[in-house]
C-alpha cells in the first residue's frame, strides 16, 4: 500500500516523539524496531536494559534508505569501534553480569535521517556473524559490504565464529579445520526484491524488517546459494538498476542446529543524487530513441509481419546486425555509448537491407528462414537461460555455456527447416512482441527486458559468468521466484 507524503512525515514525527526525537535517549527493547530521526549535530543515545543473562550477543542495527549513519560504541567514534553506512550493525560481546548496552548514533551528513533500528539477541550456542574477521576495520563485524556497478552487484562479509557463554575466551579462528572449529560453519546467502517501481523511504523501511532475523530470512527471502568455510565469503549478483533488493547472510552451525543473521544490506544499484541516469530516469535518451523506434518496426511485424514479407526481412536483419555489431564495436573499440549505438542503427539498416536484397536477387528462402530462425534461437534460448537453470554451476564455465546456449538456438532453425510459414509466423509474433518490452524497459522496470539484457551483459563481460540473475517476478502484489 502506497502512503501519500503527509501520511509519511506524520509518521515520522510521531515515531521522533515516541522515540526520542533527533536528540537525547531512545530507549529500545530485543528484537523491536524503532523508528528514528538522525542529525549529525547530535548524537541519540540507543539504550537496552534488562538483558537476560542467557543472551551472550546483541547485534545492534539500524536502516537509512540513501544518506549514510554513523554508528559507534562511544560518543566520540573511531575508526575501530564505528561503522559508516546506510546499513550498518555491531556486535556487543557481554560480559558476565551485564544486562545494559549502549550505542550511538547519528547521520553522517548535515540533513535530517529517517532511519530504523533493532538490536537481535544470540545465545552461547549461536554463530557469532564476522567473529572471524580479518578484513575489515571492527574486530566482530557482522556487516555486509556491497559494491554495484551498472552490470553486477558484489556482496562480501568475515567469516563467522562458534558462540561462546559470557566471560569465556572466543574460539580461535585458526586452531584447526575440524569439526569442533568455525569451518564447520556453513553460510546461506539470501536476496528478496522490494516492491518495483517503488523508491520510497517508508517501503524500504517495512521491508527491511523481513530481512533481519533467522526466521523471517526464511521465510520471507529467496536462498541463492550455500557456502561452506572453504569457499570465499563473496557473491556475485546480476544489477538490476531502479529494482530495490536486500540481501542476507545466514550464518548455521550444524553441530548445534543453531543460526544467526548477518546485518541485511540493500541496493537499487543507481544513484538517488545524480540529476541524470538516477534512480528515477535511468535510461539515456538515445537508448530511449532506439528501441521505441525499433518497437513501432516490432509491433507492426508482430501482427503483420507475415503478410508483408519484406518488411519481415529487414526487422530480422536489422536485429541480427545490429546485435553483433554492437558487440563487435564494444569489445574492440572505445567509443561513447551514443556513439556506438547510433552506428549500430546503421549497421542494421544496411544489414536489414542486404538481406531483403539477397531475397529479390537470388530468392533464397533457405537462407531467409536461417536468419529468421537464429534469431527466434536467440531469443528462445535467452529464456530457457533466464530460468533458474542459468544459475546451476556447470554454467559457470564460458565453454559449457556458450556451446549450450548455441546448440539451443541451432535447435530452432533445424526443427522448423521444413516449416518455413509456421517458423515466420512465431519469429514475427515472439521477436516483434519482445522489442516493445525492450522499450517499455527504457520508460519503467520491468524484469522481462532481462531476458536479453544479461545475455548481452555476459558477451560484453569477462567476468559475468559468476554472476547469479535472478529478478522478481510479481503477480498479484506479490513476489514469485
Amino acid at each position: 500500500m502506497r502512503l501519500f507524503p503527509c501520511a509519511v512525515v506524520l509518521l515520522v514525527l510521531l515515531g521522533v516523539l515516541r522515540h526520542g526525537g533527533a536528540s537525547g535517549l531512545l530507549e529500545l527493547s530485543l528484537g523491536k524496531f524503532r523508528n528514528v530521526l538522525l542529525n549529525q549535530t547530535n548524537p541519540v543515545e540507543a539504550v537496552i536494559r534488562n538483558i537476560a543473562s542467557n543472551v551472550t550477543v546483541v547485534i545492534f542495527q539500524v536502516h537509512a534508505q540513501q544518506s549514510s549513519v554513523v554508528i559507534s560504541f562511544d560518543k566520540n567514534p573511531s575508526v575501530n569501534s564505528s561503522g559508516t553506512g546506510v546499513d550498518k550493525g555491531l556486535v556487543s560481546i557481554l560480559r558476565p553480569q551485564q544486562s545494559m548496552c549502549t550505542w550511538y548514533l547519528r547521520s553522517r551528513d548535515a540533513s535530517q535521517v529517517l532511519s530504523t533500528a533493532i538490536s537481535i539477541p544470540y545465545m552461547e550456542k549461536d554463530p557469532i556473524p564476522g567473529g572471524c574477521n580479518l578484513e575489515f576495520d571492527l574486530e566482530v563485524d557482522p556487516n555486509i559490504y556491497l559494491d554495484y556497478t551498472l552490470v553486477d552487484i558484489h556482496i562480501k562479509f568475515a567469516p563467522a565464529n562458534l558462540g561462546y557463554t559470557r566471560g569465556a575466551n572466543p574460539p580461535s579462528c585458526d586452531s584447526g579445520t575440524g569439526q569442533n572449529s568455525r569451518w564447520r560453519l556453513r553460510y546461506d546467502v539470501y536476496q528478496y526484491f522490494l516492491p518495483e517501481n517503488d523508491l520510497s523511504e517508508m517501503v524500504l523501511v517495512s521491508h527491511i524488517r523481513k530481512m533481519s532475523e533467522v526466521q523471517s530470512i526464511k521465510a520471507n527471502g529467496i536462498k541463492m546459494l550455500t557456502l561452506t568455510t572453504d569457499d570465499k565469503t563473496n557473491v556475485y549478483f546480476s544489477s538490476l538498476p531502479g529494482q530495490g533488493v536486500i540481501y542476507n547472510v545466514i550464518v548455521w552451525d550444524p553441530l548445534w542446529n543453531t543460526s544467526a543473521a548477518y546485518v541485511p544490506v540493500h541496493t537499487y544499484a543507481c544513484s538517488f543524487a545524480d540529476l541524470v541516469d538516477n534512480c528515477s530516469s535511468l535510461s539515456k535518451l538515445s537508448t530511449k530513441v532506439f528501441f521505441t523506434a525499433l518497437a513501432v518496426l516490432g509491433l507492426f511485424t508482430c501482427f503483420f509481419g507475415h503478410r508483408f514479407w519484406k518488411t519481415d526481412l529487414l526487422f530480422m536483419g536489422f536485429i541480427f546486425t545490429a546485435f553483433f555489431f554492437f558487440v563487435f564495436i564494444t569489445r574492440v573499440t572505445g567509443l561513447g555509448y551514443d556513439v556506438r549505438l547510433t552506428l549500430t542503427a546503421v549497421a542494421g539498416i544496411i544489414g536489414g537491407l542486404f538481406l531483403v536484397a539477397s531475397w529479390w536477387r537470388f530468392g533464397s528462402v533457405l537462407l531467409c528462414m536461417f536468419i529468421i530462425g537464429l534469431v527466434l534461437g536467440f531469443l528462445f534460448s535467452s529464456m530457457v537461460f533466464f530460468t533458474p537453470l542459468g544459475d546451476y554451476r556447470v554454467f559457470r564455465d564460458d565453454v559449457v555455456f556458450w556451446v549450450t546456449f548455441s546448440s539451443v538456438a541451432l535447435m530452432i532453425p533445424v526443427l522448423f527447416v521444413g516449416c518455413p510459414r509456421i517458423l515466420n509466423i512465431l519469429a514475427s509474433a515472439m521477436v516483434g512482441s519482445y522489442t516493445v518490452i525492450l522499450a517499455i524497459a527504457c520508460y519503467v522496470y520491468t524484469s522481462l527486458a532481462y531476458i536479453t539484457l544479461d545475455l548481452l551483459r555476459r558477451v560484453l563481460n569477462d567476468y559475468f559468468s559468476r554472476a547469479y540473475t535472478n529478478v522478481p517476478f510479481q503477480t498479484n502484489g506479490e513476489y514469485c521466484s
